[in-house]
């Protein structure tokens, strides 16, 4: 965590993840580099597959279940409802190759928007085990 955080804890305060790594603006820039990642990097390419041509909704809705998940507004459940994330996601086919692609571009963007290496330690974790989560092939 950083000395900022530490501080607001010792001070009885809880801050969210979504206030820790900057709010909307972190969140935005987050989503958006990720899904550049995706789109342009090579071994990437089978995740990219797996997505529709304009990225553009993906990343919102990406955009809009991490801002909630992180501990800010429900953007995704005011708008879609619950997320239920594995049954959206069944329409795509998620083998280990899709999720470790997905994984290497979250974990580069998260490296590349989130400077405190605790706080991407607190977001990958979970992250990393919904990215299982999420494989429905073999």
């Amino acid at each position: 965590m950083t000395d900022t955080t530490d501080n607001q804890q010792r001070q009885g305060e809880t801050i969210t993840l979504y206030e820790a790594i900057g709010g909307d603006t972190a969140v935005r820039a987050l989503t958006h580099r990720f899904y550049v990642l995706m789109d342009t990097l090579p071994e990437a390419a089978r995740c990219r597959a797996i997505h529709p041509p304009d990225l553009s909704g993906s990343e919102e809705k990406l955009y809009e279940y991490l801002t909630g998940w992180l501990g800010g507004p429900p953007l995704y459940t005011e708008k879609r409802g619950h997320p239920m994330l594995r049954r959206r996601h069944f329409v795509a086919p998620i083998g280990p190759a899709e999720r470790d692609e997905w994984l290497l571009c979250f974990i580069r963007a998260l490296e590349e928007t989130v400077p405190s290496e605790g706080l991407r330690a607190i977001i990958l974790e979970p992250v990393t085990r919904l990215a299982h989560h999420m494989q429905n092939q073999e």
